[in-house]
């Protein structure tokens, strides 16, 4: 059994990835800015955090130490999405997009690296989106954050790769979730991907499977 860390555990990624590490025998900590959304979780090691607050990081690897209860596997899903142009998004919106999208996944995987190569290895996946790989109108600052997403898994895979420590990212498409059910149409969402399907995907990255990946940006667009 290992020790899996799933951050943006609640959201519409999160219990997938959450229930594909637990249903092969790892031990769960979930990471969520809210205590109450983390209740709907069971048979986790909840751990209440806002992962785009340096202070917070900090004390919730200080806690994982103090336990004994440091993760082989670290999942960045905390995410979100705004959309807008580039001119008429405000800085506001920008600011909120960078520090959800890439901020959260920036102080987590600094967080984890240190960790993981003082324990002798382990695996961070990233979550970013196919936005970031395709341009498309009316998703400026979301896109452009989770493609900051991208160069960081491939730039921290670069620096940890003699390490043990492997870094890879998966670029979804369009996840069917309820809230993507509820604002986009029934036909773009009959193509979407279940985040069932992606959670597998990170499970795999999360293995000695894997232990040969590293630097890898894995589209799981469906048919899309």
């Amino acid at each position: 059994m290992s020790i899996a860390m799933v951050c943006g555990a609640t959201g519409g990624l999160g219990p997938a990835v959450v229930a594909v590490f637990r249903g092969r025998g790892d031990q769960v900590i979930a990471v969520a800015r809210s205590r109450d959304d983390l209740a709907g979780l069971s048979g986790v090691t909840p751990q209440v955090a806002d992962l785009t607050r340096p202070e917070d990081v900090d004390a919730l690897w200080a806690r994982l130490e103090a336990a004994g209860t440091i993760p082989r596997w670290v999942v960045n899903a905390t995410g979100g999405y705004r959309g807008g142009t580039v001119i008429d998004t405000s800085v506001e919106d920008y600011r909120f997009m960078l520090d959800l999208n890439l901020t959260t996944a920036w102080l987590s995987s600094r967080a984890a690296a240190t960790r993981l190569v003082n324990a002798g290895g382990g695996a961070i996946v990233n979550v970013s989106s196919r936005s970031a790989l395709r341009a498309e109108q009316g998703a400026a600052a979301y896109a452009i954050a989770k493609a900051a997403v991208v160069k960081l898994t491939e730039v921290l895979a670069e620096e940890l790769k003699e390490s043990g420590v492997r870094v890879n990212a998966v670029v979804p498409g369009l996840i069917d979730t309820q809230g993507n059910r509820r604002d986009i149409p029934a036909k773009a969402m009959a193509k979407a991907v279940a985040p069932e399907a992606i959670a597998a995907v990170i499970a795999f990255l999360c293995s000695d499977l894997a232990d040969s990946v590293t630097g890898a940006i894995v589209p799981v667009y469906g048919r899309l």
